[in-house]
């Protein structure tokens, strides 16, 4: 009897609700820990503001999709439809009262830990009673140049009503005392903030040399000048708000003939969506506050009331503003592989062998190269290439334009729909067209979100398919800041299967089978149950058994319900999940096997890497893809192997880093919260992204 049939049957069900983590509470956990990052005084100054700005950006991203949609769900049918069976209403009340916790530790955090740490190294947010009287008339003349010619206020009676409030603009509601210029008695006024003015502004430099780096709020401006904007009337009080809107796009793709037009027409709709949240001042009256409200058709539970500025994501900017080094990150410059140096033949390297690239510690000049070598290479045929996020400006996107200005045959599946990034891929895609490359926007219901490109190239012996595929974007910045792996290969099952997923991009044709490829979203799902079910088996014969996989999300419930199984058979199962994690490790009887750990660090952990050990002949997957029902089922991705042997043991050391991280990692309980992994005692510490710093794969 082996020792995985000794282990006791559990009573609960492996689909039972109890067994999954909700997914918006796991999201909250998610923008936790990066907020965390922070308050971490062992991270630069600087660079802990750019997390809580992050934290801000996440947490509106969050609203925008994840309560707006929750909230439309309420209000048409309240039915679950997660694999935890919560009731949308239920949910929204139990990540309300979560995400009101994580904006008050925001706000403590910028106001208790980091503007003090900033005042300590002379960078100072200015509050009104500390301008002096050379800043006092500098902001006086800023107001009247800058922005009195710009602002309109607008006091609100029937002839004035109520403006349209952009999405996240910051707007301000003003009390009124006495009559206008007309005699009208106005109670109310409502001034919105020029869009195209920063919310934080840098003093000159004083005359006496100090204040180099003092700051002052847009918002602190107008507070003071308010009663400016409103000649003969008195002002008893002034408050920002800020409103977030449901910014998902809605398009019917079955009813429209072309996809571009449409989305470009639902854009203008996403800054006046329905309103999901309303942030104001902390010491904004109760009746104000209330008015808002009634005015924006939300509830008491959505009102979240800051001690601060309602924009705290507007503070980035001074990561470019204020030139202190010493607070940053140390600069770091990705490494080039010599392989892939300026003065290698770069296909006859691919050729030769397949090329890994992690990035950012390996740097992704050698991709974009790829793309212009291929361009200006005149045995290059054909490029084909799929563009999900690629910036406004891409030497990717330059590349492709040359290569079809020169004749060749460029076609370029762009992702209208890549969310935020619509305008910039409906620009992208017209400067493409003008070019005379072909576009296409993928398929009907579903997102291209797959990362490959293919190059054909006549050779001596015939033609032969170049391709890269990727865990990321074509995004030469992103590349900096987020961990992805490339694979450069000219194998011919692999350039095949490549070839056979644009046909069927393109044509629409059925894909007649592929070698190599697990694809989403026809055979990625099925094969990831299989391969997990393989292990379970091996396990159940007593056989050595082991998953390792490492992704952004695990949401999907079939492939829960399967590591679940797995781990009841005995297999060990290593999971490194960045964000949402639905699953919960260290059940009695059902996850028992299961570790859960997120990286948090410099680097926004973007790789998704599937290792299965299948006893003694393993298997190693690179993916675009996640374990979300999204992507097996409403995308087009690409899931592919790793089978040079060098390449499998690079990747496998890094993912034991991950798993050895003491210092950046984070550990999942079963009761969905965290902790941070410490090191033991007498333990060196470990972090796994500044050791990939100094070399692939570094033990």
């Amino acid at each position: 009897m082996t020792a995985a049939s000794n282990m006791p049957v559990p009573e609960t069900p492996l689909d039972a609700p109890v067994l999954f983590i909700n997914r918006e509470l796991s999201l909250l956990e998610f923008n936790d820990r990066v907020l965390e990052q922070a308050r971490d005084t062992d991270v630069p100054l600087l660079e802990r503001l750019k997390f809580l700005c992050i934290s801000s950006t996440n947490l509106d991203e969050f609203f925008e999709v994840r309560v707006a949609g929750l909230k439309q769900k309420a209000e048409l049918v309240n039915a679950p439809t997660d694999a935890d069976n919560r009731a949308p209403s239920d949910a929204l009340r139990v990540i309300g009262a979560r995400a009101h916790e994580l904006v008050e530790k925001q706000y403590a955090t910028l106001n208790d830990e980091l503007i003090p740490a900033l005042e300590s190294q002379g960078i100072r947010f200015l509050r009104r009673s500390e301008w002096n009287a050379e800043q006092r008339a500098w902001l006086a003349e800023y107001f009247e140049e800058e922005l009195l010619p710009v602002i309109s206020p607008l006091g609100l009676d029937p002839a004035h009503p109520f403006p349209r409030i952009l999405n996240k603009s910051l707007n301000f509601i003003v009390s009124l005392d006495g009559t206008d210029g007309f005699g009208r008695k106005i109670e109310h006024a409502v001034v919105q903030a020029p869009r195209a003015l920063p919310r934080v502004i840098q003093l000159p430099a004083q005359e006496s040399g100090s204040g180099t780096h003092d700051f002052v709020f847009l918002s602190s401006i107008i507070h003071e000048h308010v009663g400016d904007l409103f000649p003969s009337m008195g002002t008893s009080g002034c408050y920002q708000f800020r409103v977030t809107r449901n910014s998902d796009l809605f398009v019917d793709e079955e009813e429209v003939d072309d996809l571009l037009r449409a989305v470009e027409g639902e854009l203008p709709s996403r800054r006046y969506g329905d309103c999901v949240r309303l942030e104001v001042a902390h010491n904004c009256p109760q009746e104000l506050s209330d008015y808002l409200l009634a005015r924006f058709i939300l509830g008491r539970e959505d009102l979240y009331q800051v001690n601060g500025p309602v924009n705290v994501n507007r503070l980035m900017s001074l990561l470019d503003t204020v030139d202190r080094p010493d607070l940053k990150y140390s600069a770091y410059t990705p490494r080039l592989p010599a392989e892939l140096g300026p003065n290698a033949d770069l296909f006859a390297e691919i050729r030769a062998h397949d090329v890994l690239l992690h990035h950012p510690f390996d740097s992704f000049l050698p991709v974009i190269d790829f793309v212009r070598r291929a361009a200006a290479d005149t045995r290059v045929l054909a490029i084909k290439q799929t563009l999900y996020r690629t910036g406004p400006e891409s030497a990717v996107v330059d590349a492709l334009v040359d290569a079809a200005r020169a004749g060749k045959e460029v076609t370029v599946v762009v992702e209208l729909r890549a969310r935020f990034d619509e305008a910039d891929n409906i620009a992208l895609a017209n400067r493409l067209q003008a070019a005379g490359a072909h576009v296409v926007y993928g398929v009907v219901g579903y997102k291209t979100h797959a990362k490959m490109t293919l190059i054909v190239r006549r050779e001596t012996d015939g033609l032969h398919n170049y391709v890269h595929l990727g865990t990321g974007n074509y995004h030469p910045k992103t590349a900096r800041l987020y961990t992805d792996y490339g694979l450069f290969s000219c194998d011919p099952d692999l350039g095949n299967d490549v070839h056979e997923m644009f046909l069927q991009l393109t044509s629409l044709g059925k894909v007649s089978g592929l070698a190599r490829i697990l694809d989403a979203p026809f055979r990625l799902h099925p094969a990831i149950i299989d391969k997990i079910a393989r292990e379970a088996g091996h396990a159940e014969r007593g056989r050595p058994a082991r998953i390792v996989a490492k992704m952004n999300s695990l949401v999907e419930p079939q492939v829960i319900q399967a590591l679940y199984a797995a781990s009841q058979a005995g297999v060990e199962i290593d999971l490194i999940v960045r964000g949402v994690c639905c699953l919960r490790p260290g059940v009695p009887d059902v996850s028992e096997t299961i570790r859960v750990r997120s990286v948090v660090g410099r680097f926004l952990e973007h790789t998704r890497v599937f290792r299965f050990d299948n006893d003694g002949e393993p298997e190693l997957y690179l993916a675009s893809a996640d374990w979300m029902d999204r992507n097996f089922f409403r995308r087009v991705e690409t899931c592919f192997p790793v089978t040079r042997p060098a390449l499998y043991d690079r990747v496998s050391r890094e993912l034991d880093l991950y798993l050895a991280d003491n210092s950046q990692a984070w550990l999942l309980g079963s009761d969905g919260s965290y902790q941070r992994a410490r090191p033991a005692e007498g333990e060196a510490v470990l972090a796994a992204q500044k050791r990939l710093m100094e070399g692939p794969g570094q033990a």
